[in-house]
């Protein structure tokens, strides 16, 4: 069965129902059974490159995930969306104000000026420029007011769980970020050094090696994208995660 990462959305919620029945339920990232695919892509022939691929002694399963883990990722893709959509309503009122004149500089910091403007009478909008302008401040004063109601979630959802709680512990570490690990990361028993936590996250160089010398380009970025920024700071986490402190996080 194929995971989340570009495979069949429902894997995690069927694998839970197939774990209720008995069974082994292990999931396969597409990009470890594409290339079991033997030439034309259908079903018969997705279901045996899986079938060959899940019978490799080295083949890397990942877990199903809970309703709960599930739950806490579309708090974070929801917050994502809605914190993508934000700058995109204010580049789109900039440059419809800019074609009547009103320029203001790039970012949300300079968004009060042209709310002052819109409601001002000192500038010549046209009055029709000004409902619509009211209207886009009106969307993004939603956002952001929804942007804030998530994050409280998110913090509520970070004192609850007790791996999230510990991983605070160390210096540095937000309730953001750990609630992003513990949401998309795996079993972080299972990496030996912080290291290993890097490669997962795939903050490690591509590899393009061969006859016995080593080829290292960019940054991979092979990693969970739904976290956004989290995984910035998590570099700086794993760069300091050692194999005994992460023994240490998982045992209390």
């Amino acid at each position: 069965m194929h995971d989340r990462h570009g495979g069949v959305a429902t894997a995690h919620g069927w694998g839970r129902e197939f774990e209720k029945l008995g069974c082994d339920v292990r999931l396969i990232p597409p990009v470890y059974v594409k290339p079991f695919v033997k030439r034309q892509k259908n079903d018969a022939t997705d279901a045996e490159a899986i079938l060959e691929a899940a019978l490799r002694p080295t083949m890397r399963f990942f877990a199903v995930k809970t309703e709960d883990q599930q739950a806490r990722a579309m708090l974070f893709r929801t917050r994502q969306m809605f914190v993508g959509q934000r700058p995109q309503m204010i580049n789109a009122l900039r440059g419809h104000l800019a074609e009547h004149g009103l320029v203001a500089a790039r970012g949300p910091a300079h968004l009060k000026r042209l709310a002052d403007a819109i409601a001002g009478d000192d500038t010549a909008l046209h009055a029709e420029v000004r409902d619509l302008g009211r209207m886009y401040l009106g969307q993004i004063e939603g956002l952001n007011t929804r942007v804030a109601e998530l994050d409280a979630k998110m913090r509520c959802a970070a004192k609850k769980a007790d791996l999230v709680r510990r991983t605070q512990t160390m210096p540095g570490v937000v309730p953001v970020t750990a609630l992003a690990i513990e949401t998309f990361a795996r079993d972080l028993a299972t990496f030996r050094r912080g290291c290993d936590f890097a490669a997962w996250l795939g903050l490690v160089p591509k590899q393009h090696s061969t006859g016995g010398k080593a080829r290292l380009g960019k940054t991979s970025k092979m990693r969970q994208r739904d976290s956004g920024h989290s995984w910035s700071l998590a570099l700086w986490l794993s760069s300091r995660l050692s194999s005994g402190l992460t023994h240490r996080i998982m045992a209390g």
